[in-house]
């Protein structure tokens, strides 16, 4: 069997030895014994010479869950090389040698926000848990570092409790975002829900205390079980966020990005300014920012931005909120054109559509909130070309012991 050195970590968290050939949980500098397992990667079989900053993971399920890549490396090492991605990702889109900020850790078993995987075994019995690495194998959980331990606790009386109903058949999935007024989850299945299946939702969120238990159509989510209203406070302000709601994937995470877009303002700037807040989702940037400007907030959702649009109403926020796809329909340059800055926090793929317009406009400061890399590298070059200097660069890592990268990063001109 071949054995392989490791020069460096790939974007996905992997070690590549030359070739290039791609080793789950290796470090830079390892000399590992490893079975080729398709193009261009092999797996682990054993470590031969192990690199200083290998260290004990704390997680049974670690190398075969697919939630954490990176438990075996020394954090120290580890925040750098998530720095650097931040810093790479700018310097290919043309900042050179960029200046980035310090990393901002987050701790264990703080994630308010979870996606698991359902699947019935032969036996009638419900497993939930996260998938294995690159596959649709589900790893049981039986403990996690990462998510918070409260939700945790959850799963196996979820587990039971879903073993009776209709609606799954083989395979599913729940999303499970804790809010202040406790967990609300919303359910994924591969049949419809019968009536039978409704009263079981509903007699296990009597049992459990949970306030929402809904169901996933294809028009969106409809509730199976609802005892109290859902409610969570968003910088002082209560929402009430809709089923599967997006939220910040740990509350500390979400207080360093909020710091960094508030610092990313203008310091000069008059009683009147104004800010368009993009890809507001249920106002998780929207409510802090409204203490220092006034803001126009801008969603696609229907209703994340009725989320958004109630709870400023109730609590008297003046946010103006209009439902709208930046994608097809993204601000035009005379659309822009009063506002102080745009704070822009996109999915995955990024905004190129959104960014293309701001290049276009007369805009002066852009706060972009960026949870890819490689989105935020192609969007920064078009913000580079339209004269557009990198202010600061904050990386903050949202996403512990996984190759995912939340960062806030300034540019004005």
């Amino acid at each position: 069997m071949p054995d392989y050195r490791i020069e460096r970590m790939g974007a996905g968290g992997d070690g590549i030895a030359p070739g290039p050939t791609h080793i789950s949980f290796t470090l830079p500098g390892e000399r590992v014994e490893a079975r080729p397992s398709g193009k261009e990667r092999a797996a682990l079989v054993e470590v031969l010479e192990a690199s200083p900053e290998r260290v004990d993971w704390p997680c049974r399920h670690f190398t075969i869950c697919g939630g954490c890549a990176l438990q075996h490396w020394d954090r120290h090492p580890y925040a750098a090389w998530k720095r650097g991605r931040l810093a790479e990702a700018l310097s290919r889109a043309g900042y050179g040698d960029p200046e980035v900020g310090p990393m901002v850790p987050t701790p264990r078993n703080v994630r308010q926000r979870a996606d698991f995987g359902l699947e019935r075994l032969a036996d009638g019995r419900v497993e939930i848990g996260f998938h294995e690495r690159g596959t649709t194998n589900l790893v049981p959980m039986r403990e996690c570092h990462v998510v918070l331990p409260n939700l945790v606790a959850l799963l196996p009386n979820l587990a039971e409790a879903l073993r009776g109903l209709n609606a799954l058949r083989r395979l599913g999935s729940a999303v499970i975002n804790m809010l202040d007024s406790g967990p609300d989850i919303l359910l994924r299945t591969d049949m419809p829900l019968s009536m039978p299946d409704r009263r079981l939702l509903a007699a296990f969120a009597e049992a459990e205390g949970i306030p929402r238990i809904a169901w996933e159509t294809k028009g969106g989510a409809e509730v199976a079980a609802q005892i109290r209203p859902v409610r969570h406070r968003l910088s002082g302000v209560t929402v009430s966020p809709p089923p599967g709601a997006f939220l910040q994937a740990s509350a500390p995470g979400e207080a360093a990005i909020i710091e960094a877009v508030v610092a990313g303002l203008p310091r000069k700037r008059s009683a009147r300014a104004r800010v368009a807040d993009l890809y507001a989702g249920i106002g998780t940037l929207s409510f802090p920012l409204r203490n220092h400007v006034l803001v126009d907030a801008f969603e696609g959702d229907p209703a994340a931005a009725e989320a958004l649009r109630a709870g400023s109403n109730a609590a008297q926020a003046h946010i103006r909120t209009e439902r709208r796809d930046l994608a097809r329909q993204p601000l035009l340059p005379a659309e822009l054109k009063n506002y102080l800055a745009v704070v822009l926090d996109p999915p995955f793929a990024g905004a190129p559509e959104q960014v293309a317009q701001i290049a276009r406009s007369k805009l002066e400061r852009v706060i972009y909130v960026s949870c890819g890399p490689a989105a935020l590298s192609r969007d920064a070059a078009t913000l580079r070309a339209a004269g557009f200097k990198l202010l600061t660069a904050t990386p903050v890592d949202q996403f512990l012991w996984s190759p995912h990268l939340e960062s806030v990063v300034v540019f004005a001109r």
